[in-house]
């Protein structure tokens, strides 16, 4: 495959700042620096992966080394990849553009069945064979890690090794284990195979032999000694544990588009479906100090706008009210808002959800599974309708007013009158509109039930497709009202998440053939292709519900047995048959041990802090008091962008900006209302792949500051290409006043200018340009009108001058188009450049 750099590529792709990897904090070494260079995949978009926190930490964790250098490379999507294929060129990683088959290590994350099919792209795209049986010492060793790798076996055949677990030690493990076996020579990949199985929490899928029995089930036999159950690995003590406290700061708008701090891993709630509260046990809380150091350090590395708290279940967090009050006290003076995920019904105080309004309202989620108590009481969400009922009255009474709801259908025990409930608590929490109230509106989101490993439900049945429709549709019938909106997860996408989540060897087979039929991106409704799936199930022969009722049975073996997640299988069977009874487990955090079998009550134990807030370090309670806003300064900086920053659009630009002034520490005016927002605005929207000698930007700040300083400031906290050059500081916003024309410089790599294109437009009356709206409306210009000049100097460079004012603006790729006859790809591959 053709290595080159893909910066051609980048005008040709929607959002190309997916793949600039010149982000602030982005790690940069020289490959031939290091001794071991691994990639990071993550099987999902840009957009998803890069604010998904389990990377962070690998990144943060492996980058820390400095003879290790982890780079990151997502799934592409179709514009991308088309190209990647059509061309001939390799998937590369975002830091150095390297190829991803000439990495030491590849490891890709498993967070979610449905990205399986991805991890075959980006394979098929490096160049890279499928199976580890059909890889040799020319290609990268390729692992994997995440909750997904709970049941590894329908993908275990594609990887070398597994990691089952928290990942941060036994990354670094494995990594020094391969340093020493490539520095070794590394030509026996078996002996760095059987290193990598002596280290906690790691699976070697190779060395277990593949069998069926009588009733067709999958029987490993183990084949190397030691490596009969794989352990799962775990951080004892959160307190200890590194954390990444300054990510990557991503361009675009990602999922997650704040500063997240983890406080809590684990749940010990022991809802029965929920596999992230089995396989995270125990709860160990990260100590109150640690929590506002972490806030500080990361705040000031990201300039973000919003914190959010995250663990399984953030109510549950044994300081949570202090953590909030100082939190919100501390930075209110810079509008950061501060959030918590989803509120478990009952364990926010009115108090709280008070503090978290202060600065600005953000979602408010709760989720209630199941509309009755009896159904809720047999997954053990152990909730009242009433405390879902307060939580609600709180979050109205306090200015919300939108609240999403989720619940599944499918559930163990369901019936008919479960249904039911979930429509009268909606119509319930419906009627809590306060007086006067105006725009009120209730979320409510429904999905299928699907039995995940190593949880109580494991045995238990899956909904097939018309009951599961048939539950959905008379759902959204009965709650089509005003002020309630409804939102279902398609039941095909739910058969085939839980169809991968119980299975064996036998899918990887499956996964192959419906990639070749052209399945990815199987989690995102527009890409998702049930009658592709359907197709590569009839090839290969596999019977989903067959397949289903192999797992049915509590007394027989199943495909994940020998992986230890330190819950006992005793301890899920009885929570299964609980379950049946009606019979609730209760949280373990402060009460009696419910003998799951994780804890060994020495280092591995419940860790929770104390419900007071103890003295923290002196940097992290400095006063962070709100300016005053009523005499407002505005800075006028000029700056210039170039090379890969061309890329960005304009919202990303803006972004960039006020990041890196919030890093720099500038005194940001705001604006006033429950939404406030930073006071700055640029003169030009630049198009996306249009450099610029000079454009100008305004921001606000409360108080007078030192321009020069400011500049050198804000210079030292933006990404590579974006670049002030000069400034002052005004009393007042200068009134718009954009000049009536911009000139610009065109370089074309690979396209030849006709100069007889140029005369005959220029002899030309007119050139009527006619096009529709977003709106539909048919439009006509004349183009003629609006080029105020054109010229072809004798370096090959195009030079415009183009109409600026209101109304008669035009952009350059226009003109290249309709004047000179250039294909899209001709206008991708120019150098732009509007000129000062």
């Amino acid at each position: 495959m053709d290595g080159t750099s893909p910066d051609d590529i980048l005008g040709r792709v929607t959002r190309p700042s997916r793949y600039l990897g010149c982000e602030v904090n982005a790690v940069k070494k020289d490959p031939a620096d290091v001794r071991l260079h691994m990639a990071l995949a993550f099987p999902d978009l840009y957009d998803i992966g890069t604010s998904h926190f389990g990377m962070q930490i690998l990144y943060h964790v492996l980058n820390r080394e400095p003879d290790l250098y982890a780079e990151r490379v997502f799934a592409p999507p179709d514009d991308m990849a088309g190209i990647l294929a059509a061309e001939n060129r390799p998937l590369f990683s975002l830091e150095t553009r390297t190829p991803l088959s000439a990495f030491d290590i590849i490891g890709f994350s498993l967070l979610y069945e449905l990205n399986y099919t991805n991890i075959l792209l980006m394979l098929d795209l490096a160049g890279i064979p499928f199976y580890s049986a059909s890889r040799d010492e020319t290609h990268p060793l390729v692992i994997a890690g995440g909750p997904c790798t709970v049941n590894p076996e329908p993908v275990a055949d594609f990887f070398d090794a597994m990691v089952v677990g928290d990942g941060e030690t036994a990354i670094l493990e494995m990594a020094r284990a391969a340093i020493q076996w490539k520095e070794g020579g590394g030509r026996d990949r078996q002996a760095l195979l059987k290193k990598w199985a002596g280290i906690q929490g790691v699976y070697v899928p190779s060395f277990f032999d593949v069998s069926r029995d009588e009733k067709d089930r999958q029987v490993l036999t183990p084949r190397v000694a030691g490596h009969e159950r794989i352990t799962r690995a775990i951080v004892g003590n959160l307190e200890a544990a590194v954390f990444p406290d300054a990510p990557v700061l991503p361009f675009g708008k990602p999922v997650h588009d704040r500063l997240r701090i983890e406080i809590a891993r684990g749940c010990t709630r022991g809802c029965r479906f929920c596999q992230a509260g089995m396989i995270y046990r125990p709860v160990r809380e990260r100590s109150f100090s640690r929590i506002a150091d972490i806030a500080h350090t990361s705040l000031c590395a990201t300039g973000y706008e919003d914190l959010s708290l995250l663990s399984l279940s953030t109510g549950d967090y044994s300081c949570l009210s202090p953590l909030m009050t100082h939190l919100m006290q501390r930075y209110a003076g810079r509008r950061i808002a501060v959030s918590i995920p989803s509120f478990r019904a009952g364990s926010i105080s009115g108090e709280l959800m008070e503090e978290i309004r202060k600065v600005r309202k953000t979602g408010f989620t709760i989720a209630p599974e199941a509309g009755s108590e009896r159904l809720r009481a047999v997954i053990n969400k152990n909730i009242t309708e009433e405390e879902i009922i307060q939580t609600a009255v709180d979050a109205f009474g306090l200015g919300w007013n939108l609240v999403k709801l989720y619940f599944m259908i499918g559930l163990p025990t369901e019936t008919d009158d479960d249904l039911d409930a979930i429509v009268r608590l909606v119509k319930r929490l419906k009627r809590l509109r306060p007086p006067g109230k105006g725009h009120f509106k209730i979320n409510a989101s429904v999905a299928a039930f699907i039995p995940k490993s190593h949880t109580p439900f494991q045995w238990a049945p899956q909904a097939d497709l018309e009951t599961a429709r048939n539950r959905i549709d008379r759902l959204r019938r009965d709650l089509k009202m005003p002020g309630v909106g409804f939102k279902w997860q398609n039941p095909q996408t739910s058969r085939l998440e839980g169809l991968f989540a119980r299975g064996d060897r036998r899918l990887a087979s499956l996964l192959v053939a419906a990639y070749q039929r052209g399945c990815r991106f199987d989690g995102w409704s527009d890409s998702f292709q049930y009658a592709a799936w359907q197709e590569a199930l009839d090839r290969t022969g596999l019977d989903p519900e067959k397949l289903a009722l192999q797992t049915a049975d509590t007394g027989a073996p199943l495909p994940w047995d020998h992986i230890d997640t330190r819950i006992s299988r005793d301890f899920l069977l009885e929570e299964y048959e609980r379950a049946f009874s009606g019979l609730s487990t209760p949280d373990c955090r402060n009460g009696e041990c419910q003998d799951c079998g994780v804890c060994d009550f020495d280092a591995i134990m419940p860790r929770t802090v104390d419900g007071q807030p103890p003295v923290i370090s002196e940097k992290t309670v400095v006063s962070c008091e709100t300016e005053s806003e009523t005499e407002v300064h505005w800075m006028q900086l000029a700056f210039t962008r170039t090379g890969r920053a061309r890329f960005l659009s304009h919202l990303e630009q803006v972004n960039v900006f006020l990041r890196a002034v919030n890093r720099a520490g500038l005194p940001v005016a705001f604006s006033s209302g429950f939404h406030p927002k930073a006071k700055i605005t640029f003169t030009d929207a630049l198009p996306v792949g249009v450099e610029s000698l000079g454009e100008t930007v305004h921001i606000a700040v409360n108080r007078p500051v030192e321009i020069d300083r400011a500049i050198d400031d804000i210079n030292r906290e933006l990404p590579e290409g974006l670049d002030i050059t000069g400034g002052s500081l005004l009393a007042r916003k200068p009134a718009p006043n954009p000049p009536e024309s911009y000139a610009y410089r065109v370089h074309l790599e690979n396209a030849e200018i006709d100069p007889e294109r140029i005369r005959q437009f220029l002899s030309a009356p007119s050139l009527l340009y006619r096009y529709k709206t977003k709106k539909g409306e048919e439009k006509t210009v004349d183009i003629k009108a609006r080029v105020l000049e054109i010229a072809l100097p004798e370096n090959g460079a195009v030079v415009l001058r183009l109409d600026n004012r209101p109304g008669s603006g035009i952009r350059p790729a226009l003109v290249l188009r309709e004047i000179l006859g250039l294909s899209e790809a001709q206008i991708a591959g120019a150098r732009i450049i509007k000129l000062g």
